[in-house]
């Protein structure tokens, strides 16, 4: 009997051979190959081919969502730490420390009568009026204040009128002549032009206004006493005071100071060192030349109109 043999199982990829690209085939040495498309690439394949079904808008939402998901964790890494909240303990510690920095702050500071005193002392004078009368003359003495730049002194009528010559001694021991420059009976002011000048000029500040209560401090020579200061507060103001020879001052400002001759023609300060009067006597009904417990200056804007400062 004739046998059969059945002829050769066909190649899937048809006549070109190629086969199943996932199958490995033979070469014509007969070693299996495997074609370049794997198995392994598929899945990114059908990863690409899902994105690019995908809405556009839905890739921006997720973009946006990953995003924010990122700013709120370096936001919860770097944040801060929660500050405390403030007690009543805390609030009255910083209103003690408060308190007590403004006290050792005050205890630093230098009184007030220290800083009028320091601030005047470079513009005091001390004014020597001699008049004649006997065998050697009378002398008298007063305070004077330096107000302008080119040396004016302004004081107090009484204390230079008469005077046959009148001497100015400076703070930095020096002294010199002096004549009456001007002069205003009815508020007893006068201005003295020096003929020799300090070696530091140092004009005084003129100050403003004051009121009753207003703390003040007189500067002068009381009872040959050189560069003395009392304080006080100014008591009243707008008083008149009869002088004798029928003359009277007005407007003046009374102060409880302590003020004796030699006193007459200084200063009156406010804290700050500015002139704020020149002082011209004291009431005393005893008629005694020393000081009662009332005071008297003439304004400095009264004052200093003689001396060419500007009206306050």
């Amino acid at each position: 009997m004739a046998r059969v043999i059945a002829p050769p199982e066909a190649d899937a990829a048809g006549p070109s051979g190629d086969g199943d690209p996932g199958r490995p085939r033979e070469d014509g040495a007969g070693m299996r190959v495997r074609r370049a498309g794997t198995r392994a690439a598929r899945p990114f394949v059908a990863a690409w081919t899902w994105a690019r079904r995908v809405p556009g808008r839905v890739w921006v939402v997720g973009i946006v969502a990953v995003l924010l998901l990122a700013a709120v964790g370096t936001y919860a890494l770097t944040r801060p730490n929660p500050v405390a909240p403030v007690t009543q303990q805390d609030i009255d510690a910083k209103v003690k420390k408060g308190i007590d920095d403004q006290a050792k702050a005050e205890a630093a500071a230098p009184p007030d009568g220290t800083v009028a005193y320091q601030t005047i002392q470079p513009s005091l004078v001390l004014i020597n009026a001699k008049r004649a009368g006997g065998s050697s003359g009378e002398s008298g003495s007063g305070a004077g204040v330096i107000v302008k730049d080119d040396g004016t002194i302004l004081t107090a009528l009484h204390v230079v009128s008469g005077a046959e010559a009148i001497t100015v001694s400076y703070t930095d021991g020096t002294s010199s002549p002096a004549t009456i420059a001007s002069q205003q009976p009815e508020n007893d002011i006068a201005t003295l032009s020096p003929s020799t000048l300090p070696q530091t000029l140092v004009p005084a500040v003129l100050g403003g206004g004051v009121q009753v209560g207003t703390p003040v401090f007189a500067v002068g020579h009381p009872l040959g006493l050189t560069d003395s200061l009392s304080a006080g507060v100014v008591s009243a103001l707008d008083r008149s005071v009869n002088i004798g020879n029928g003359q009277k001052l007005e407007h003046l400002i009374q102060m409880d100071a302590a003020v004796n001759p030699g006193n007459s023609g200084g200063p009156l300060l406010n804290k700050a060192g500015q002139v704020v009067g020149i002082v011209t006597g004291l009431a005393n009904p005893s008629q005694q030349g020393f000081f009662v417990g009332i005071g008297f200056a003439v304004p400095i804007a009264t004052a200093g109109g003689g001396a060419g400062a500007p009206a306050q």
